[in-house]
């Protein structure tokens, strides 16, 4: 078939429709020649050649080319695996800048770019040609009416994350219409947006919607697929299983309505994305883009062995991030994300890979002589070039930046040492809150840096406490009811041995369910022992999606896997998780009256600042002596009327917390005691209340595993 074309555009990647046709454009080094492959409604596959190419760029542009339009590229060249090269024309290639993918990869034998079980593994060629498996991409009207809309900006001080999955938020809604259900759709309705509200919370993290390799690896041969979408085969594609409306182009325009919904009622959108590694997984994985397109360019490979990939995230391979054309699709995929999407903000998954360092050439003398050798400089640089062109970027520069604080390499943990702009998942947070709460030796020091934002950690290099994400659980593990019901995972749905073994959890008695009512009753009061300390912690609270209503996995902590209802979330709510809920909407928006629990500037730890005191259970001050010491209950005073700047109108608060097993007297600071005080929360009781207290002796009793947190009545 005959089709009339002329040369596409070299500065816009991807497939551009301009209302009267369409440029096609795909960076290639390496390659020896492109086809792009158009498909009609029935399948049939039509190859054009792209002959016109600039600065590595294949591009064309065909006239009547409509939104809607199939297509993939073949790409020509050497297949010399040792050499880092892996083209292979038998594979259709996703185009990296799709903005659509129609449906999932199907796992079959042609998907490989070598023939499976061949004694060679992949330094043999596959010519199976593999179309009938592959997803094909979608040109789209990028057209939407916004309405106006524009990002909340909701202030860091005042921001509370939601952390939850498109699909198990609203997959067994009841009040959500059956076909909307598990989609963004699903999230836009307005029984789901109300129930956010409600909540309180600002601003809500969904785990990877990129279009992601659905049937990975050993996952398709368990019948298994992979959940959670950290496998990431398009990096401007919403996920096409995510949409009610279709998914040929119609999964943008859904995803825009659900943005346009939340930011209509003031809730904020941020992206949990995968730029660490892709879905092609290592040398023995399939070649479904980036690896047939030009995998020496966009991959970093090992120096001594091309054959193989650098992976710091033990995900099978890394994008070379030391490339400016990878650069280039990661910083345009981000800022297509804001611009033409609307999104507020992302959360970087293993984000110290992408700032990992390379090989360096150095001058080196020897007696006389002087030669050039190469030494390898992997470490994580904060100053590298990923982190200098966002921080120079006029758009990125001014979204919400969260960084997974690690990768799986050497001195992979990072905490504390991302550039400014960036906040962090605080993972010393999470483990030293929840060993606090099991009554392990924890020293004062390091619980009064994680209870008042980690200066310790983000103080240093200027940032302010909202750098430091605090959370108690996240997807990654057990929800709050599993991480109170369970000392030990229970993966065994998974069909392999995955998940951690290290979980800071604690069964109070009994693995698992039980009808044991002090289990019950200890269970319970120590969630809301962790849900108080997260809440009225300085810094940024995340919540994880499912813990105010008693969600549990049956102890699976690494459900990756698990579409079904072991990660859905399940409404049908008991009267003890009525409960929760009610007493996690108290807490968020008790957290929101009170500016002195989430201040955007450091408290000092010195007393003499008086805005915060540390006391010990006998109402005398911490003394320099101490805060080396282990503790297991401490009275800690907030006083927001000594906060400078004096920017709030606050009260007083007196917080006592009792990790002990046994009830401890607390004796009240000697000029405390001519205030009158009343007990808001009593983490011992499943709903908050406001009650005068009598402090004629001056004691106080806390009973074990609790939390008091006093008022300043005026």
């Amino acid at each position: 078939m005959l089709m009339e074309f002329r040369s596409g555009h070299s500065y816009s990647l991807g497939a551009t429709w301009d209302g009267q046709g369409t440029s096609f454009s795909l960076f290639s080094k390496n390659a020896t020649g492109v086809d792009l492959c158009l498909f009609d409604q029935k399948g049939q596959e039509t190859r054009l050649s792209l002959i016109d190419i600039g600065n590595y760029i294949w591009h064309i542009y065909l006239p009547n080319v409509k939104p809607g339009q199939q297509y993939g590229f073949r790409v020509n060249g050497s297949y010399n695996p040792e050499q880092g090269y892996r083209f292979n024309p038998a594979k259709l290639l996703i185009d990296p800048y799709a903005k659509a993918i129609a449906g999932d990869v199907i796992h079959g034998a042609e998907i490989f770019g070598y023939p499976w079980g061949h004694p060679q593994e992949d330094l043999a060629i596959s010519h199976q040609d593999d179309s009938h498996l592959i997803p094909k991409s979608v040109v789209i009207d990028e057209f939407f009416n916004w309405d106006g809309d524009r990002l909340p900006q909701i202030p860091w001080d005042k921001t509370i994350i939601y952390e939850t999955h498109i699909k198990g938020l609203t997959q067994q809604h009841p009040n959500i219409p059956e076909e909307l259900r598990g989609t963004y759709a699903g999230l836009a309705h307005p029984v789901m947006i109300s129930y956010l509200k409600s909540l309180g919370v600002t601003t809500v993290e969904l785990l990877p919607i990129h279009h992601f390799f659905l049937h990975s690896g050993l996952l398709a041969d368990k019948k298994l697929c992979n959940y959670w979408g950290y496998d990431p085969i398009g990096y401007f594609a919403p996920y096409a299983g995510y949409s009610a409306s279709g998914i040929s182009g119609q999964q943008v325009t859904e995803f825009k309505h659900m943005v346009k919904c939340l930011h209509a009622e003031g809730i904020e959108v941020i992206l949990d994305v995968v730029y660490n590694h892709t879905g092609e997984g290592n040398h023995l994985g399939p070649t479904l883009s980036l690896r047939g397109i030009d995998n020496a360019v966009y991959y970093r490979l090992q120096e001594n062995n091309l054959r193989e990939y650098k992976d710091f995230s033990r995900c099978g391979n890394c994008p070379n991030t030391l490339h400016p054309q990878v650069l280039k699709l990661i910083m345009d995929s981000l800022r297509y994300w804001v611009t033409e999407m609307h999104v507020d903000g992302f959360r970087f998954d293993v984000a110290a890979a992408l700032g990992r360092g390379e090989l360096i050439e150095i001058d080196m003398w020897r007696g006389s002589g002087q030669r050039k050798i190469k030494v390898a400089n992997y470490d994580f640089d904060p100053l590298g070039v990923f982190f200098t062109l966002i921080h120079q970027d006029p758009i990125l520069s001014q979204v919400k930046l969260i960084a997974e604080a690690w990768d799986a390499g050497d001195r992979g943990y990072q905490v504390g040492n991302f550039p400014i702009l960036w906040s962090e998942w605080n993972g010393k947070y999470v483990d030293l809150i929840r060993d606090f709460w099991r009554g392990e030796d924890i020293k004062l020091k390091e619980f009064a840096d994680r209870f008042m934002g980690s200066p310790d950690l983000y103080q240093h290099n200027h940032r302010l406490p909202h750098a430091s994400i605090n959370y108690v659980t996240c997807h990654d593990g057990f929800t709050l009811t599993d991480l109170v019901s369970y000392n030990e995972k229970h993966n065994e749905a998974n069909l392999e041995d995955s998940g951690s073994n290290h979980n800071r959890s604690e069964n109070f008695g009994v693995e698992g369910e039980t009808n044991d009512i002090n289990v019950l009753k200890s269970r319970s009061q120590q969630k809301r022992n962790l849900l108080v300390t997260l809440m009225l912690s300085q810094g940024v609270p995340m919540l994880l999606g499912g813990d105010e209503i008693g969600r549990t996995q049956q102890g699976n902590n690494n459900p990756y896997c698990q579409d079904n209802k072991i990660s859905w979330f399940n409404w049908e709510l008991s009267a003890e998780n009525e409960a929760l809920l009610k007493f996690v909407q108290q807490l968020i928006e008790f957290r929101c009256q009170h500016p002195i629990f989430r201040q955007d500037y450091w408290l000092e730890r010195d007393s003499n600042r008086d805005a915060i005191a540390w006391f010990n259970t006998d109402g005398i001050e911490i003394s320099d002596e101490q805060w080396q010491s282990v503790i297991c209950s401490i009275t800690v005073l907030l006083d927001s009327t000594k906060v400078y700047p004096p920017n709030i109108q606050d009260d007083i608060f007196l917080l006592f917390f009792n990790a002990e097993d046994e009830i401890i007297d607390f004796i009240f600071p000697s000029d405390l005691r001519d205030r009158s005080w009343k007990i808001v929360i009593d983490t011992t009781k499943p709903t908050f209340e406001e009650n005068l207290i009598e402090l004629d002796k001056h004691e106080f009793k806390v009973a074990a595993r609790s939390l008091l947190v006093l008022q300043n009545s005026k």
